[in-house]
């Protein structure tokens, strides 16, 4: 089986790591920029009213995630704009693309929880088959989850019994890897397919995703598995594949180069490139968090929020290692 199937049953088979609720956090196997802090999605949720407010969207558009497990990115972003404008979550819709069906139910659950008859919550399995005006789509960690399949000196990985082994490279691989260069690594399966769907589900989109990576290929493989807060690099000698597979996270870094370029081909505009830390800031998250301060009863709360949003900015932790990517549909 080619590595790449291997990993699409790791996460997505009927048993899949993905195909069922998962805790992120301090009681599952990983944390992520919305685990860490309200203020991520607070911020994201600033830019998209910046944006609607400079004309580029409407107060009828869509906000919609992709890859949003129970759905508290969204959650947050609707908060915050219900904070600056209530008259928005009468107007607007909200949507998540979800194809597993438990984490559709989950989802469900903790927006009626959260904001009861409020806020209705609309579903789509896949981007493929939307048609709308204009939406506005974000995701945090979702291509680092893509199948992807592994590369070294022109040949390709294998999984016969839980073990890797490696087969002459097929053509299509051979002219990625020339294409960037790459000797050894990851190469990832279904960003042009994903690009080409999004460019088709709205006469206008706008897509902000943050994801860990980098433009260019290392030519080193980051391919790893995350279980209870613990990384095991995939070619560890201790590592049991049989013993992790769908009980653990697989994982690499992104390889932002590629992706840029599947949207490109899809007449897609690219706006924005840059350090989740940077965006951030852009976005408004230090204005964020001193109006928080300056409406805080307790200074003891405000010095812990202060401190989660440190860790989504600080170069070593999340700041530099994460990138943001804005594209947008381009306008005829």
């Amino acid at each position: 089986m080619r590595f790449s199937d291997y990993m699409n049953d790791w996460l997505y088979g009927s048993e899949g790591y993905y195909s069922r609720f998962r805790d992120i956090g301090k009681a599952g196997d990983f944390y992520t920029a919305v685990s860490t802090s309200a203020f991520f999605g607070a911020a994201i949720a600033e830019f998209f009213l910046k944006r609607l407010y400079e004309g580029y969207f409407s107060k009828e558009a869509i906000l919609c995630e992709i890859g949003a497990h129970r759905g508290y990115l969204l959650a947050d972003m609707l908060r915050w704009i219900y904070s600056n404008d209530p008259s928005l979550l009468e107007t607007m819709r909200f949507m998540i693309v979800e194809p597993h069906e438990a984490l559709r139910q989950e989802q469900l659950r903790y927006f009626e929880a959260q904001f009861g008859d409020a806020v209705r919550l609309e579903h789509v399995t896949h981007l493929e088959g939307l048609e709308e005006k204009e939406i506005f789509f974000v995701a945090n960690e979702i291509f680092d989850a893509f199948a992807c399949d592994l590369f070294y000196e022109g040949k390709i990985a294998h999984v016969e019994e839980n073990t890797i082994v490696w087969k002459k490279a097929d053509e299509e691989s051979i002219a990625f890897a020339a294409r960037y260069g790459l000797q050894k690594g990851e190469i990832a399966c279904g960003y042009e397919s994903f690009a080409e769907q999004m460019a088709k589900s709205a006469e206008y989109w706008e897509f902000v995703t943050f994801d860990y990576g980098e433009a260019y290929v290392r030519n080193d493989f980051s391919i790893r598995i995350y279980k209870a807060h613990r990384t095991y690099p995939l070619f560890d000698e201790e590592v049991d594949l049989a013993r992790f597979f769908a009980q653990s996270d697989l994982t690499y870094d992104v390889n932002f180069a590629h992706l840029i370029d599947a949207y490109k081909a899809v007449d897609a505009h690219k706006l924005a490139y840059e350090t989740q830390a940077r965006a951030l800031v852009r976005f408004g998250i230090i204005d964020i968090l001193e109006r928080y301060a300056k409406a805080a009863k307790d200074y003891a709360a405000y010095l812990r929020e202060a401190d989660k949003v440190k860790t989504l900015l600080a170069p070593t932790i999340m700041g530099d290692k994460f990138k943001m990517l804005h594209l947008a549909k381009r306008e005829a």
